[in-house]
């Protein structure tokens, strides 16, 4: 009887592995590190629960920064999880991780909060201005803690400015899914009829970008001026001066009413004043949190000393 030949010494092991070679990794283990000691980047793979909350988003609403500021933050190095540097803001974190930001423990979030600011005429809507225009941040009364600005007004815009401390409340509001209707008080020069307005109502293009129909009700005649009302569901970059311009109708004053159901009423420019948690957790559909200030607070600015 022939004898079977010696197994061959590259599959000499039952598994059919060439030999030297290593085993591969069992699945969900964690990679090896990479020299002794060294820290890895934490990744979405390790040190979480896939049922946290993304680490741009705990940021925002603890009001470091609005959730894309975030994760620029996290791209430059700054944010540290459980004591390592953060790779990617595609990681989910809970309660029990540690978070850090510039080396300084984050701090807890407080509960959401809204406030009606009348933005004059004159200021931009950011944060800081490369040309040094003067910005709503330099004229926010100065107790009010840090906000995020829901949307903007142009420098020429006025009315109704919603800020908030929340991230994820600033991101529900600006997304066009969430559709609220926002109303302006609009001046042209000219004496326009109501059918001049068809096309807006209609929706039109301009350079390639579509509009969404426009709510367009002509008020009255003021000398050389008419009054309109203006409701929109969108918020592209000066879209009712540059629909007017389509038209042959040049913006002489813009002045936002309202935000879906919150209302610039007779809050005069330069106040603020926060809504009611309550009020607020009903329009939002927000979960009952931490209670908020009883009453709500009307500000207005408080010059600085020179």
């Amino acid at each position: 009887m022939a004898r079977k030949p010696p197994p061959s010494p590259k599959t000499d092991r039952p598994s059919g592995r060439p030999a030297g070679a290593r085993p591969a990794p069992r699945k969900g283990a964690k990679p090896p590190l990479k020299g002794p000691g060294k820290p890895r980047p934490a990744t979405a793979a390790e040190g979480t629960s896939p049922d946290g909350d993304r680490i741009a988003k705990v940021l925002a609403r603890a009001g470091v920064a609005s959730r894309r500021d975030a994760e620029k933050m996290i791209a430059e190095g700054r944010v540290k999880v459980n004591g390592k540097p953060l790779a990617s803001p595609a990681l989910n974190v809970t309660a029990g991780d540690r978070i850090e930001v510039d080396g300084k423990p984050l701090a807890a979030a407080e509960p959401p909060r809204l406030w009606l600011y009348h933005k004059p005429s004159g200021l931009v809507t950011t944060t800081r201005d490369e040309q040094g225009r003067k910005t709503i941040f330099d004229a926010l009364p100065e107790d009010l803690p840090r906000v995020m600005t829901i949307g903007r007004l142009d420098l020429n815009s006025e009315g109704l400015l919603l800020l908030t401390n929340d991230g994820g409340i600033k991101r529900q509001l600006e997304l066009p899914s969430t559709g609220w209707l926002r109303k302006y008080r609009v001046r042209v020069k000219g004496a326009p009829k109501d059918e001049n307005f068809a096309a807006l109502r209609e929706g039109i293009t301009l350079d390639g970008e579509t509009f969404q129909p426009m709510q367009v009700t002509l008020d009255r005649q003021q000398g050389a001026n008419a009054w309109a009302t203006v409701g929109l569901r969108e918020g592209k970059n000066r879209e009712i001066r540059r629909a007017m311009e389509a038209i042959g109708l040049s913006v002489n004053r813009l002045i936002r009413i309202s935000y879906g159901p919150f209302q610039l009423g007779q809050l005069k420019a330069g106040a603020v004043e926060e809504v009611r948690p309550k009020v607020m957790r009903d329009q939002l559909g927000l979960e009952p949190d931490k209670p908020g200030p009883a009453k709500p607070v009307r500000r207005t600015r408080r010059p600085r000393n020179p």
